[in-house]
């Protein structure tokens, strides 16, 4: 069960880390990129250096060639002149000095293996740290075309569609009304008409539009006084 929970927390630990790396994706990718400039800053500082270094071999190479051409020179005089005490030194002179030649030219050689790795080392990286860069500025227009789409007005144009369907039915409502108080008024007319054809009738003006009690029982009345209708 112990081992169960530390690995659970483990996991756990590892999700809550992977996600805070992509939700800072764009600021760790910058800033590895300005690690990386750096680097190629560096190594291209070596590079230069190391190509200094090399000139400087290269000077101290053809002036052993020199002394050693001179060396020889005066060397030889000696052997002509038979002072073969001033030979002997001059030869080991030279000895020494072709010993110091070769150990430059083999410096000379490394140091320019070297610069040629280096520089083409230096070509790739350079050449990788502009995909980077260029990857890097599509990553950030698509991160900003994101949020644009998620902050964009047309994203909630649905909610239009709604309010013209709440003002829809707002308006039909408000027509309802206004039908139900035009027959209010209608009837209420109707009402105050009737009222007033009513008071005519009683006032014997014109006929009555409808049977009254009274008049049921006068026409009653009258057929019992008169059988034979």
């Amino acid at each position: 069960m112990f081992k169960q929970i530390v690995t659970l927390v483990r996991g756990r630990s590892h999700d809550a880390a992977e996600e805070i790396i992509d939700a800072n994706a764009l600021s760790i990718l910058r800033q590895q990129i300005r690690d990386c400039a750096e680097a190629i800053n560096t190594a291209r500082r070596s590079a230069s250096l190391a190509t200094a270094q090399l000139d400087q071999e290269r000077r101290h190479h053809a002036r052993i060639l020199e002394q050693i051409a001179a060396l020889e020179s005066r060397t030889l005089a000696a052997l002509e002149n038979e002072k073969l005490d001033l030979a002997k030194e001059g030869a080991e002179a030279i000895a020494r000095m072709e010993n110091e030649r070769d150990t430059s030219q083999i410096a000379q050689n490394a140091f320019s293996s070297e610069i040629d790795k280096l520089k083409a080392t230096l070509r790739n990286a350079e050449e990788r740290l502009r995909d980077l860069e260029r990857g890097q500025r599509l990553a950030v227009t698509a991160h900003n075309t994101i949020r644009l789409r998620q902050t964009n007005p047309a994203s909630r144009l649905t909610a239009l569609k709604d309010a013209e369907n709440t003002l829809y039915r707002l308006r039909a409502r408000q027509q309802l009304e206004d039908v139900a108080e035009a027959a209010l008024a209608d009837m209420e007319v109707a009402w105050c008409q009737e009222g007033l054809e009513e008071r005519l009738i009683e006032a014997g003006c014109g006929p009555a539009n409808r049977s009254r009690a009274d008049d049921v029982l006068i026409r009653l009345q009258a057929r019992i006084q008169s059988p034979t209708e």
